[in-house]
C-alpha cells in the first residue's frame, strides 16, 4: 500500500497581523478609489449527480436546501433541472447585463460544466472575461487521495484548454472547499506542464492582495493570495441569512461605499461579489444584481477588474519579498 505524499505547509502559514493598522495604498489605475470584481460561479452540469458517477444527488445550493431528496444512487431530476436553468437561461441574463455595462468579469469555472456547455467557456473567451479555475467538479476535496485529487485537476487543466477557443488556462485557481494539499498539487501539475499560476483565491483573510511562498514552488516564488468574500455572496440567500434581494443589494452596496471612502482617504482596496447563475439570474432576485451595478457605476473612480488584472497590477506594484525565516 503506497503512502500519501506529503508536502510542505509553508504557503498556508498564517499571519495574524498582515498590514496591520496602516495598509499600503494599492496604487489602482488611473487614481481608482476602489476596485471591484465581481466572480460569476459556473458550476452547472459539473455539480454531484449519480448520471456522472457520483454517489448521490447535490445537496448544496439549490431551492430545496440542503436536502437529498432521492435515495443514494438515485439521480433527482427536479434538483438537476434548477442547474439546468443556470446553465440554459440564467448565465445569458447575467451576461447582457455586465455586457450593457461594459464590466469585465472572474469565471469561477468547474471544467466539467464547461466541457458540457462549452457555449459558455466560448462566450468567456470571446468578450474578454477571465475563466479562473474552480477545479474539475463541483465538490468537496478533503475526502480524496492525492491522487485522485491530482488526476482532477489534469481533468480541469484539459476542459479549460479545450473549451476554450484561445486554449488558456487559468492563472488563478478557487476550489471553494479544498485540501490542505490542494494548492500544492496544483503548483506540481502546472509546473509540470509549463503553465502560470500566479494567484490563489481560497482566502478570505485581507481587503487587499497579499503573499506566500509559492508551494512546489522554486526558491523565492511567491504566490498572490487574492481573498474572496463569504458574505457579498449570493449564497447568502441559501443559507438563509440573507431573506431578500434589498438586504443582498444593500450589504454589497455597503461594502462598496466603506471600501470607497477608505481609498478617498488614501488606503485603497478592493471588493468582491460573488454570484451564482443558478440564484442571482433568477428573476426575482436578478433586481439585486441591477440595483448593485446601478449604485457601482455611478461613480467614476471605480476600476472594474478581473481578478488576474488585479494580482498582476498587485505583483508588479508589491512585488515579492522572501522572509526570513
Amino acid at each position: 500500500m503506497s503512502s500519501e505524499p506529503t508536502f510542505s505547509d509553508a504557503w498556508m502559514k498564517r499571519d495574524l497581523f498582515g498590514y496591520g493598522p496602516d495598509r499600503p495604498d494599492a496604487k489602482w489605475p488611473k487614481g481608482a478609489k476602489i476596485a471591484v470584481n465581481f466572480v460569476l460561479n459556473h458550476e452547472e452540469g459539473g455539480e454531484r449527480s449519480p448520471e456522472e458517477g457520483d454517489p448521490h444527488a447535490e445537496t448544496v445550493l439549490h431551492e430545496f436546501g440542503s436536502v437529498l431528496a432521492t435515495p443514494m444512487g438515485k439521480r433527482d431530476p427536479a434538483t438537476e433541472s434548477q442547474f439546468d436553468y443556470g446553465s440554459r437561461a440564467a448565465v445569458w441574463r447575467i451576461m447582457r447585463l455586465f455586457k450593457k455595462h461594459g464590466i469585465p468579469i472572474t469565471f469561477y469555472a468547474v471544467g466539467r460544466a464547461f466541457e458540457r456547455n462549452p457555449a459558455v467557456a466560448e462566450y468567456a473567451d470571446r468578450e474578454g472575461h477571465e475563466v479562473a479555475a474552480h477545479c474539475y467538479k463541483w465538490r468537496a476535496y478533503t475526502d480524496c487521495t492525492a491522487a485522485e485529487e491530482e488526476e482532477y485537476i489534469r481533468k480541469a487543466v484539459n476542459a479549460y484548454k479545450t473549451t476554450s477557443p484561445s486554449g488558456k488556462v487559468p492563472v488563478g485557481w478557487f476550489y471553494g472547499r479544498p485540501s490542505d494539499r490542494s494548492a500544492p498539487l496544483v503548483a506540481k501539475v502546472y509546473k509540470e506542464l509549463g503553465h502560470e499560476l500566479l494567484y490563489w483565491a481560497d482566502t478570505y483573510a485581507d481587503d487587499l492582495p497579499y503573499w506566500t511562498v509559492k508551494p512546489e514552488g522554486n526558491p523565492g516564488e511567491g504566490l498572490v493570495m487574492m481573498p474572496y468574500t463569504l458574505d457579498c455572496n449570493d449564497f447568502k440567500f441559501w443559507q438563509g441569512q440573507m431573506g431578500s434581494d434589498d438586504a443582498f443589494a444593500q450589504h454589497c452596496i455597503n461594502a462598496f461605499d466603506v471600501i470607497r471612502e477608505e481609498g478617498l482617504e488614501g488606503k485603497t482596496a478592493y471588493i468582491t461579489v460573488a454570484l451564482h447563475s443558478r440564484w442571482i439570474g433568477r428573476p426575482g432576485r436578478f433586481v439585486a444584481l441591477k440595483r448593485i451595478i446601478e449604485h457601482f457605476t455611478q461613480f467614476d473612480d471605480v476600476w472594474f477588474a478581473t481578478r488576474e488584472q488585479i494580482a498582476r497590477h498587485w505583483a508588479a506594484t508589491y512585488p515579492y519579498e522572501p522572509k526570513a525565516e
